[in-house]
């Protein structure tokens, strides 16, 4: 059985989408990081929760705060990226769950009224939801090149507040020139998938 999705959109999204490393200086735009997020938002997360915030760095200065917090190797293309996100998981997420999860409005109460609950639910959904941004940002004929080398408390008490977790920085914009390191192996089918 052959997938739905045309072989070119596959590629896109998938067998030729990597890590990109260089950006050329060509601009993202605001319109464009809408669409993104326009096709993105409906990606399912458990209650419709919803919990990725996503912190746009477009000013020098704000850029130069956030450099501080990458790794050393990470800086280089944090500086020069056209665009860069901060993706993080809001941990008051239940606020929102009556408009969001209109049909259950008591699940605010029911299940995240604790703040470890919310906590749990915020990173696993949070992480889906970055996952739906990273194939958005492909599908907009950008590429991605997220990163984990950060200071997470730094870029915390830099960008956010206690009640957001940071999860990734994602650079975006068309790739410049060695954009890509060499595709690396994947795990078989069987090495991966258990029938029971």
């Amino acid at each position: 059985m052959s997938l739905v999705l045309d072989p070119a959109a596959q590629d896109l999204l998938f067998r030729e989408a990597r890590t990109a490393n260089t950006f050329t200086d060509e601009p993202v735009t605001d319109e464009q990081v809408q669409a993104i997020y326009d096709l993105v938002k409906y990606g399912p997360t458990a209650f419709n929760q919803s919990p990725l915030r996503i912190t746009l760095v477009r000013s020098t200065e704000a850029r130069e705060r956030l450099v501080q917090h990458m790794a050393e190797g990470n800086r280089p293309k944090t500086a020069a990226a056209p665009l860069v996100a901060i993706l993080s998981a809001d941990n008051e997420f239940h606020d929102e769950l009556p408009q969001l999860f209109p049909h259950f409005p008591q699940a605010k109460d029911a299940f995240f009224s604790e703040r470890p609950a919310r906590e749990g639910a915020a990173l696993l959904n949070s992480a889906l939801q970055a996952a739906y941004f990273i194939v958005g940002v492909r599908a907009a004929g950008l590429a991605a090149g997220p990163m984990t080398g950060l200071d997470f408390e730094g870029v915390r008490k830099e960008f956010l507040d206690d009640d957001h977790t940071p999860l990734m920085v994602v650079n975006i914009g068309r790739p410049g020139p060695d954009a890509w390191f060499p595709r690396s192996p994947r795990l078989t089918y069987d090495q991966v998938v258990t029938t029971v």
